[in-house]
């Protein structure tokens, strides 16, 4: 377990900024919205940006443009992982150590996540570059689609430092409360990628690389909004210099907390490498760029449902370190409605219009016939996942890290990659699409027996 923050009796609180407080005192429900409605419309827009992308490349240069795409997304999604590790890890802390009154224990978390984010980044840009065939090779690149994911993944990886800083300073901004700002960060890295997306790709006929040029200088955009926020001193967690030396106690427990967070996008990355090598032996180039088109309206579909839960995260932790279990109870509460209808609403848009959602992507008669039936099966418990989302992510919130980690890695690692590798062996490519809701199925009733025996302690901890 990670060593817990000082209590109030044993440091002095430092006075806390009014939205700081409301974190411990505003209505849940209002808190839940105001928190979650920034983020939902930030990580919207994040979403539409990489739907827009595929569309785009989709027109621009047809399927296998979009299967590049796909070859490329688990590296993305991988430069993701290490960021949220250290985002939401510092994010955790933080939170806590507002709760407790701890302002010195925030802001040198704040100063460590920074320093690990930009180590981080740099090592994956030498890594990215120097082995950018290796690794695709190995995501399952075919001939036909190499190319392609060669000329995207080769500009994201120049991205990764500021990618990386930018997440983390991101999720740090949010655990103080100041939803707003961390959208504003958001909305300025994608706003600018929908604006250079057409310019890039048609305009200047860059196709795959323009779109990657594009998403790179959405990332230096954050960057330099997020620096900025930090370095005038407009947040709580304004550190200094001295705070950005690591320290092994806070650098440890950022991980440890993260870690969960990293090795569930890890998975979801190994997930993706393992799909696509089991589409490149059981349904071709096709199959691979049918899965691509369907992962990204996921993505757009799943981005709201993970708007709520970063708005949940300060609520949970911030309480759970005032002692408050009343208003744990709450949050998990609503947080678990919330993301239940919200991805309910897409589930009935994804069964019911599934081959106008495909058409968008192109004309092409055999991806818009396989993606129609695959994506009717992958969908079929969608709604179910906002809990499993909410039950993850308490975990990290309070600081338990051991059920944090099992939860996160369920979905994608414990469940969905044996699927995939099995249930091909006997359905061929439908049993890729069947692996989907059955994983779900299964990382759900799980996250909810593990929440309800959480939930029971906590009761336990307010009954008179």
């Amino acid at each position: 377990m990670p060593s817990r923050p000082d209590t109030p009796q044993t440091i002095a609180p430092a006075p806390l900024r009014g939205r700081d407080e409301s974190l411990g005192t505003e209505k849940i429900g209002r808190l839940l919205m105001r928190l979650s409605i920034p983020a939902m419309i930030a990580m919207f827009v994040n979403a539409l940006y990489n739907l827009v992308d595929t569309i785009f490349i989709g027109r621009a240069v047809g399927p296998a443009g979009i299967g590049g795409l796909a070859i490329a997304f688990p590296f993305q999604i991988f430069l993701f992982a290490l960021a949220t590790m250290v985002g939401i890890g510092a994010a955790s802390v933080t939170s806590r150590a507002l709760g407790a009154g701890n302002m010195e224990r925030a802001r040198r978390a704040a100063g460590n996540a920074f320093t690990m984010s930009a180590i981080l980044g740099v090592a994956i840009m030498v890594v990215g570059l120097v082995f950018v065939d290796q690794i695709l090779a190995a995501f399952g690149a075919t001939p036909g689609l190499i190319e392609y994911a060669r000329d995207y993944l080769e500009v994201i990886v120049i991205g990764a430092p500021f990618l990386v800083v930018a997440v983390t300073g991101n999720n740090l901004i949010r655990s103080e409360g100041r939803a707003k700002v961390a959208m504003v960060s958001m909305l300025i890295g994608t706003g600018a990628n929908l604006i250079l997306d057409p310019i890039f790709i048609f305009g200047l006929g860059m196709g795959v690389r323009g779109a990657a040029w594009a998403t790179v200088i959405g990332f230096i955009l954050s960057f330099v909004f997020i620096a900025a926020f930090f370095v005038t001193g407009r947040s709580s967690l304004s550190f200094k210099r001295s705070d950005m030396r690591l320290e092994p106690r806070i650098s440890r427990e950022i991980l440890a907390i993260g870690f969960p967070n990293f090795t569930k996008q890890l998975g979801g990355s190994v997930l993706v490498v393992v799909i696509n090598n089991a589409l490149r032996i059981h349904g071709g180039d096709i199959a691979i760029a049918t899965f691509g088109v369907i992962n990204r309206l996921l993505m757009f579909a799943v981005m709201p449902v993970f708007g709520i839960v970063q708005g949940f995260q300060p609520i949970a932790g911030y309480n759970y370190g005032a002692k408050k279990m009343d208003r744990v109870r709450e949050v998990v509460r609503i947080a678990s409605i919330a993301t239940t209808s919200i991805a309910g609403g897409f589930f009935i848009v994804m069964m019911v219009f599934p081959g106008p959602l495909m058409s968008i992507f192109g004309d092409d008669a055999e991806l818009i016939a396989l993606g129609t039936y695959a994506m009717r099966i992958i969908v079929l418990v969608l709604p179910i996942i906002g809990i499993q989302l909410v039950g993850a992510t308490f975990f990290m919130a309070i600081g338990k890290a051991l059920p944090a980690l099992i939860l996160s890695i369920s979905r994608q690692i414990l469940f969905l990659i044996p699927l995939v590798l099995i249930f091909p062996l006997f359905w061929g490519t439908t049993g890729v699409w069947l692996a989907f809701p059955v994983a779900d199925t299964l990382a759900t009733t799980l996250t909810i027996i593990w929440l309800v025996i959480e939930m029971r302690k906590i009761i336990d901890r307010v009954s008179p």
